[in-house]
């Protein structure tokens, strides 16, 4: 009865895990005293064959934002995984940071004190877990989640959305290492100044030097803040692209909808949406600066711009392109790293986006221009407009534009090279992906013996493996007033909290054609899904 109690369930399997390796350890040392250390090679050889796991994740940048998504800005590192990986067509986030970074470490679409971490799971299935970025949870998630209560290794900050250090000397938000506070000065860097994508990175090189001198599997997570605002960016980054946005963006997302289409990741019949501007009711701008601050949430033809406009948003995207550039290359400097400690051929790698393009203005100071540590600009909304290329609207909604972003997998001679996957898949499948990638197991009950939720997610593995896979609940994202739930290929969706909108994204993935009238008995069967709680939402 001791052995079997709820309350007890998780301690109990933790023993059986420990019985099992003191007995393998029992046995190979009984074998090494009989047959000298070919036993200890084996029984290592054993061990590595788990794939190591590194999972990335960016911020802000939208469907059509890097290059094997049909972006102009180079991205040699992240278009090398795709053309040896898989793609997906369709994959959903939970359409801003927090909730998606959230549902990410959980599996659920909304958790409770209940939930576990994606870096505690992994670490109970005898990987050494690394997190080196930003951590943004939703107030549900417990804190025994967090990074330094649930990985090895840890350096994370929280909402710190400088990426220089400021003029005075330190950042808005502090740094952490593992519990540990570091003050700027404390921050190990191979790069001054200071810029956060380079130091992020530093920290996991770091960590993972010290992951590989053992011999267990290891998890690295990456969720990088490139490329939130503020437009900051290493000077030499930003000369790359620095006047190629001149031609304006009509003209450069019609290229990227070409692009698209001839990588196969778009149908030709699929229509390229109109170009909007920022409709979201809910989030204005600062009062200020009126005359400038009212043209950012539109969309206007690039030709109606003056020639000092059309210079300005040059260098506004000019930053974002170099923000994003100089992402790629930190990336390339992850599978460097690997390939130097002969790890990259047995590791598996993923890549994706919390969220969609970002419309909203932020803006401070209109007399400092966008790229420098003094620099606090955001994105306007046409830009954004083209980043979520061909999709509709932007960050926060449940439309394609704020929910599909790039998802890239990544796994030598396990998985197939250069395809594309219709999909769909969620965030909420990467935790179920990692367990059975890692062997790992999801608890029954939590350690004080109540029931664990039940995960929304589910294992991508036969998506990437070409085989079948059955969606068995309802997906959904957006968040409220602008919620979306997606069952099979039909998408039930609102924006600023007005009527429901109907689409058959297998006919119209731009989301043009609202069916909302013409099918009553679809809206009817959707909501009456949520209204048995098959979302746990509010």
């Amino acid at each position: 009865m001791f052995l079997f109690s709820p309350f007890n369930y998780r301690i109990w399997c933790k023993s059986i895990r420990d019985m099992k390796l003191s007995l393998k350890n029992t046995i190979t040392f009984s074998l090494l005293l009989t047959s000298g250390f070919t036993a200890t090679a084996n029984s290592e050889k054993e061990e590595k064959t788990r794939p190591n796991v590194v999972l990335i994740m960016a911020d802000d940048i939208g469907y059509s934002d890097i290059g094997c998504y049909g972006s102009e800005i180079k991205t040699p590192n992240l278009d090398r995984l795709a053309s040896k990986g898989v793609r997906f067509r369709q994959f959903y986030n939970m359409a801003k940071c927090n909730p998606s970074r959230s549902s990410l470490f959980t599996g659920l679409f909304k958790g409770d004190h209940r939930s576990q971490s994606m870096g505690q799971l992994m670490k109970e299935a005898g990987y050494t877990t690394i997190m080196c970025g930003k951590q943004h949870f939703d107030s549900w998630v417990p804190e025994r989640c967090q990074a330094a209560n649930s990985f090895d290794y840890s350096f994370w900050y929280h909402l710190s959305n400088e990426y220089f250090v400021p003029p005075s000397g330190t950042f808005k938000h502090s740094f952490n290492l593992g519990k540990k506070k570091l003050e700027v000065s404390e921050i190990e860097a191979s790069q001054k100044p200071l810029y956060k994508t380079d130091f992020v990175t530093d920290y996991a090189l770091k960590f993972l030097n010290e992951a590989t001198t053992k011999n267990d599997p290891f998890f690295l997570y990456l969720p990088y803040h490139s490329a939130h605002f503020p437009l900051q960016a290493r000077p030499e980054d930003i000369a790359k692209y620095r006047y190629k946005y001149l031609k304006g963006w009509d003209k450069i997302r019609k290229n990227r909808y070409k692009k698209l289409v001839k990588l196969g990741l778009i149908d030709k019949d699929c229509k390229l949406s109109p170009s909007e501007g920022n409709i979201n009711k809910f989030r204005g701008a600062p009062k200020s600066d009126y005359e400038i601050r009212k043209k950012i949430p539109l969309y206007r033809p690039w030709d109606s711009l003056t020639d000092k406009e059309k210079d300005e948003l040059d260098l506004e995207m000019a930053v974002f392109a170099a923000m994003i550039d100089r992402l790629d290359q930190n990336i390339g400097r992850v599978l460097k790293r690997l390939e130097e400690l002969g790890e990259l051929e047995n590791t598996v790698v993923f890549f994706l986006s919390d969220n969609g393009s970002c419309p909203y203005d932020s803006n401070r100071d209109f007399s400092i221009p966008p790229g420098g540590a003094d620099s606090w600009r955001t994105l306007c909304a046409a830009w954004a407009n083209l980043g979520n290329t061909p999709f509709r609207y932007y960050k926060q909604f449940g439309h394609e534009g704020g929910s599909n972003t790039p998802f890239i997998a990544y796994w030598p001679d396990k998985i197939p090279e250069n395809k594309i996957v219709d999909g769909p898949g969620h965030i909420v499948d990467l935790l179920p992906t990692l367990l059975e990638i890692g062997e790992g197991e999801y608890p029954e009950v939590t350690e004080n013996g109540e029931k664990t939720p039940k995960l929304d997610g589910q294992s991508l593995m036969p998506l990437l493996s070409g085989e079948q896979f059955m969606r068995d609940r309802l997906l959904t994202s957006g968040i409220k007033n602008f919620r979306m739930y997606r069952k099979g290929n039909w998408k039930l969706v609102q924006k600023n909290n007005e009527t429901w909108e109907l689409y058959n994204l297998k006919d119209d993935p731009t989301e043009l054609n609202d069916l909302v009238n013409q099918k009553p008995e679809i809206v009817k069967e959707i909501l009456n899904c949520v209204s048995k709680r098959e979302i746990p939402l509010e």
